[in-house]
């Protein structure tokens, strides 16, 4: 596993409706392990984050694949950053209120191919959102365009901000 923390990449704007992703980039700094295992936030934007994997022999399982608890942390990430952008961006939740910390109250994933690429991708799609309840689907392909993984995530907003 890397020994840095590999969140950072650049900061800035992309186009229209994309949020500040140095801010989103800065806030999930604290969450050491995805940091250690490598995966980075590409892209967030109204409509869906995009974090990626640099795939290393870390990676790896005793049979040569992808370990499953990479590729799950992965989807986590996107769905972590995804569920929790109006707190991040200080756009609030639906109805106008403040935005709590969003955490994972269920989740699955269908694990459908090896991948023989080097890098992973996950993205990211909200299916429903409430002033509690969210539900979000994150597909990872590899960089061949291979699908590898399907994850739902269930999401409840706290009350809290951190």
């Amino acid at each position: 596993m890397k020994d840095t923390v590999e969140v950072l990449r650049s900061s800035g704007r992309g186009g229209p409706g994309d949020a500040d992703i140095g801010a989103f980039r800065a806030f999930f700094a604290a969450d050491r392990f995805a940091a250690l295992a490598g995966i980075q936030i590409d892209e967030v934007s109204e409509t869906g984050v995009t974090c990626s994997l640099d795939l290393s022999a870390d990676h790896r399982n005793a049979s040569g694949g992808v370990q499953g608890g990479a590729i799950f942390t992965l989807a986590d990430l996107a769905f972590a950053v995804h569920a929790n952008r109006a707190l991040v961006d200080g756009a609030g939740n639906p109805g106008g209120q403040p935005a709590g910390v969003t955490v994972g109250q269920s989740c699955s994933i269908s694990f459908l191919k090896a991948t023989r690429g080097t890098r992973l991708i996950a993205r990211s799609r909200c299916l429903s959102r409430g002033k509690t309840m969210s539900v979000y689907r994150v597909t990872i392909e590899d960089d061949l365009g291979v699908p590898i993984a399907e994850f739902t995530g269930n999401g409840f907003t706290t009350g809290t901000t951190r």
